[in-house]
C-alpha cells in the first residue's frame, strides 16, 4: 500500500497524525485555561469527560494517533540512516539551514514519550482509569475524587520535582512541534516560496502562545496554591 510502502506516503502519515495531535493538544490547552479562573469550572469540563463513552473511545483513537506517530517516526528515521550509510559517521558541521530540532526530532520524541508516560500516570490512571477501575477513587491521596482535575492538578504541581519534568517536557514538546508544524504542511504540498516563510512563521507563533499556556498553568499551580507537597513521592 502506497501509504505504509513509500517514504513518501510514511511522511503524510506523520503528517496528518502530528497534524491531528497539534489540534489536540489545541483543545486541552484550551481546557486548561479555565483551571486558570475556575475550580468548579474545570471540574465540570473534567465530568462531562471523565470515563465517558465517548471520552474512552476518544482515548483510544489519541492513543493510536500517537502510536502512529511514534512508530513511523523511527521507521523513518532508521530509513534515512540506512540511506546515508556510513557517510552518517563522518565529522561534519552541521548546516546552516538546517534546524536543530530537525536533526534531534527522533531524541525529542523519545523525550516527548517519556514526558506523555509521567503525565498518564499522574491524571489518566487517577482520573479516567480509577473511575473505571477503582469505583471513581484516585489512587493517590490528597484527592478524594477521581473528577476532581483541579485537585489533581494542584496536587501534581506543588512537588518541584514534577514541576521541573513538565516545564522539560514542555520545551520538547515546543523543540518538536515548531519543526513539526511546518513540515506537516510542507509534506502535504499546502507550501511554496512565499507560504513555507509563512507556515514557518504561523507555527511558531501559535505552538509558543499553546506552549505558554501549559507552562503558565504548571507555575501557577507550583506557586500560587493547590495542595501541600504531602502527596509527592519520596523524591520530593
Amino acid at each position: 500500500m502506497w501509504l505504509t510502502n513509500s517514504s513518501i506516503g510514511r511522511k503524510v502519515i506523520m503528517s496528518v497524525t502530528g497534524i491531528a495531535l497539534i489540534l489536540f493538544l489545541t483543545f486541552h490547552a484550551c481546557m486548561n485555561l479555565v483551571a486558570l479562573f475556575s475550580a468548579e469550572g474545570y471540574n465540570l469540563v473534567c465530568e462531562m469527560l471523565g470515563a465517558n463513552w465517548y471520552a474512552v473511545a476518544a482515548t483510544v483513537g489519541l492513543a493510536v494517533l500517537v502510536g502512529l506517530h511514534f512508530v513511523y517516526a523511527i521507521i523513518l528515521t532508521l530509513q534515512n540512516r540506512k540511506a546515508r550509510g556510513n557517510s552518517r559517521y563522518a565529522v561534519t558541521d552541521r548546516p546552516a539551514k538546517v534546524e536543530w530540532a530537525s536533526q534531534n526530532m527522533l531524541v525529542l520524541g523519545i523525550i516527548v514519550v517519556l514526558g506523555l508516560a509521567l503525565h498518564l500516570y499522574n491524571f489518566w490512571y487517577n482520573m479516567m482509569y480509577a473511575e473505571l477501575a477503582n469505583a471513581g477513587f484516585p489512587f493517590v491521596d490528597g484527592v478524594e475524587s477521581a473528577s476532581d482535575g483541579y485537585g489533581m492538578i494542584a496536587l501534581t504541581f506543588s512537588c518541584p520535582v514534577y514541576t521541573a519534568l513538565y516545564i522539560v517536557w514542555f520545551v520538547a514538546i515546543w523543540f518538536h512541534m515548531t519543526h513539526g508544524f511546518w513540515s506537516a504542511f510542507q509534506t502535504l504540498g499546502w507550501s511554496g516560496k512565499i507560504w513555507f516563510a509563512r507556515w514557518r512563521a504561523i507555527g511558531m507563533v501559535y505552538v509558543t502562545v499553546l506552549m505558554l499556556i501549559f507552562v503558565v498553568v504548571a507555575l501557577k499551580f507550583a506557586f500560587c496554591g493547590g495542595a501541600c507537597a504531602t502527596a509527592c513521592c519520596g523524591a520530593c
